[in-house]
């Protein structure tokens, strides 16, 4: 089992243990934003005016403004009709696998598909993959009625690039929602970090739900889901969704002022991914999808080698602790280009 360290202050480019200073390659934070000294005066100055939470329903008789307002502009930078935002990734995906559920539909899940799309506890994922997998579907749709297909957007442990293409494949007199977890790819992906949405072929049958965690790229304690405006409404109605507790306002107070903030922060990660690119993938060692900021190895030897010289990496077994443990190396808008430089001579050294 790969050594585990345990510290108690947010990771940056560093972390401390045991008074010893970490170069930090791990974690989802692939634009810094929590690490942002500038983000966090903006969150400041909200929890001035909003607190650290809003304890009621967003369906109850008094309702934040700022909801609506950070939605709509949320919504704007993935080119979708609707937004409707919940405390974490984890609610998003239920809240609309429960309204999915719901209407009595058949679903039907990708390999590797994320735990917050599952309409049950446990559900069996195809071991295909994925493209062998939407070979397949023609056949996997011979089921009557409405067919829920439930993918990710992209493997983001073993940073693959998923394809799209096969949307246009999709049978044309079967009714089907395509559900996709975009939570690694909104925000860093495409222009302006406007991940999947854009992306998918449209089919007059075929609706479409996008579902993404705000924790990663965006750096705030939520979720998001996409979709047209009359489907976010019929979640948003659900009793499921009026049970939920909200995003806190504070921090997508934070968010609406942040523009200059997030775009910065992309410019800095697009140089950092092209140095890493630069200086990892001649190894041979690592597979990325253009443009991502996951360098996944099947080396595993790499995380012990690199913790003995100062530099923390992910490792660890996922997505539960049965699962084999996957290494990968994360890239960061927090990190110098010295950072990498060095990450790579300790990699070069070892091989």
């Amino acid at each position: 089992m790969a050594a585990i360290l345990t510290t108690d202050h947010l990771p940056g480019r560093t972390i401390l243990h045991n008074n010893r200073e970490y170069l930090f390659f791990s974690g989802t934070s692939y634009l810094g934003i929590p690490q942002n000294t500038e983000f966090q005066q903006l969150l400041i100055e909200s929890l001035s005016r909003y607190g650290t939470m809003f304890g009621s329903s967003r369906n109850g008789n008094l309702r934040l403004s700022i909801y609506e307002e950070a939605e709509r502009q949320i919504a704007a930078l993935t080119g979708a009709e609707a937004a409707l935002t919940l405390s974490s990734g984890m609610m998003a995906g239920q809240v609309v696998a429960n309204y999915l559920r719901a209407q009595q539909y058949s679903f039907l899940y990708g390999p590797c598909t994320h735990p917050a799309l599952w309409h049950e506890p446990t559900v069996d994922l195809p071991t295909l993959s994925f493209v062998d997998w939407t070979d397949r579907l023609p056949d996997l749709l011979t089921i009557t009625g409405h067919a829920v297909i439930a993918v990710n957007s992209i493997d983001a442990v073993r940073s693959e690039a998923y394809p799209f293409d096969w949307v246009n494949q999709l049978p044309t007199d079967q009714p089907i929602t395509l559900v996709v977890d975009d939570s690694h790819g909104l925000g860093v992906l495409r222009e302006a970090g406007s991940g999947i949405w854009q992306q998918i072929p449209r089919r007059p049958n075929v609706r479409l739900i996008v579902t993404a965690s705000l924790a990663k790229a965006m750096g705030l304690p939520g979720g998001v889901v996409f979709s047209d405006a009359e489907t976010i409404a019929a979640i948003q109605h659900t009793a499921f969704f009026g049970a939920c507790s909200p995003i806190p306002p504070a921090y997508l107070d934070a968010f609406r002022k942040a523009e200059t903030i997030y775009t910065q922060a992309r410019i800095r990660l697009t140089q950092n991914i092209a140095l890493a690119e630069r200086l990892l993938l001649p190894t041979g060692l690592f597979r990325q999808a253009a443009g991502y900021p996951v360098f996944y190895t099947e080396w595993d030897e790499l995380y012990p080698f690199l913790l003995e010289n100062g530099i923390f990496i992910y490792s660890f077994a996922y997505p539960t602790p049965a699962d084999k443990a996957n290494t990968r190396i994360v890239i960061s808008a927090f990190h110098e280009p010295e950072d990498i430089n060095r990450l790579a001579a300790c990699i070069y050294e070892l091989r």
